[in-house]
């Protein structure tokens, strides 16, 4: 928002200035004006894209150096075994949990640039909602979801899944409404978590020909392997085989189901926030 302020004012001194000076008629001057604060716009977008790019970079590589060491770990365990999957999964859990405590810390940085941009509030709350989500701080999830913008698929399934654990009736409308808009941003095949996670929703509805309704639709729009699973094994009946696991740690990040083999798991530690 500041940003626009700023270059109204500049464009308002330029063209303001002309005239005053009588270098310019109104018209001229008016003109000028307009290009002094396009130009203005432009430059302070420059200046503060690279400023919160610097900041997100930040939270990137502290999510990637938790993920390193988190496979650094796993690696040993192959040479000596923790002494219990469960225990497995404390240590799995405490160090994500310290990544992703450090990332939201590096994240306040970026708060300071929220008034330049009207949009940066929501990327900010976005990123952050992300971050509780890999936790599974629902609280803070929930607080945040409202201002979050869904430009990813991934982001859309979060909201999905809390909206499908919370029971909430505006559920099939937002799906809709996000498998559209990627369909419709060229990004049909990302979409493939959307379809899963719904149609594992609908099963568990009991809405099994729903779900194999919007497995086909799925299918003709996205290539994946388990979305035309699921929906053949729909097809012959054969409900209890369904699942999303070939979808991987895509799909266990949700929290929607635990995988079978806990030991063999690491939810993923996103390199890339939003």
């Amino acid at each position: 928002m500041f940003t626009l302020i700023l270059a109204v004012l500049f464009g308002l001194a330029v063209g303001g200035g002309l005239v005053g000076s009588g270098a310019a008629s109104p018209v001229w001057g008016a003109f000028w004006g307009l290009i002094a604060a396009l130009a203005a716009q432009i430059g302070a977008g420059f200046w503060l894209r690279r400023k919160v790019e610097a900041g997100m970079k930040g939270v990137q590589d502290i999510l990637v150096a938790g993920q390193k060491r988190l496979q650094a770990k796993v690696a040993q365990w192959g040479m000596r075994p923790p002494g219990s999957p469960r225990q497995a999964q404390i240590e799995i859990e405490r160090e994500q949990g310290k990544a992703v405590e450090q990332a939201l810390e590096a994240s306040r940085s970026l708060e300071r640039w929220r008034r330049w941009s009207p949009l940066l509030d929501r990327q900010i709350a976005t990123l952050r909602m992300q971050l509780y989500y890999q936790i599974r701080d629902f609280r803070q999830v929930d607080a945040l979801l409202p201002r979050c913008l869904f430009l990813e698929p991934v982001t859309a399934a979060m909201k999905l899944a809390r909206m499908y654990q919370l029971n909430d009736p505006g559920l099939d409308a937002f799906f809709e409404k996000q498998v559209k808009r990627h369909q419709r941003f060229g990004r049909g095949s990302d979409a493939a978590i959307l379809y899963a996670a719904y149609s594992w929703m609908l099963v568990r509805r009991g809405a099994t020909d729903q779900a194999h309704k919007i497995l086909v639709r799925a299918c003709e729009r996205a290539e994946n392997e388990t979305l035309k699973r699921n929906r053949d094994l729909l097809a012959n009946n054969k409900v209890s085989h369904f699942n999303n696991a070939g979808l991987g740690d895509l799909w266990y990040a949700l929290g929607l189901e635990e995988a079978k083999v806990k030991t063999q798991r690491q939810r993923v530690i996103s390199s890339r926030p939003f």
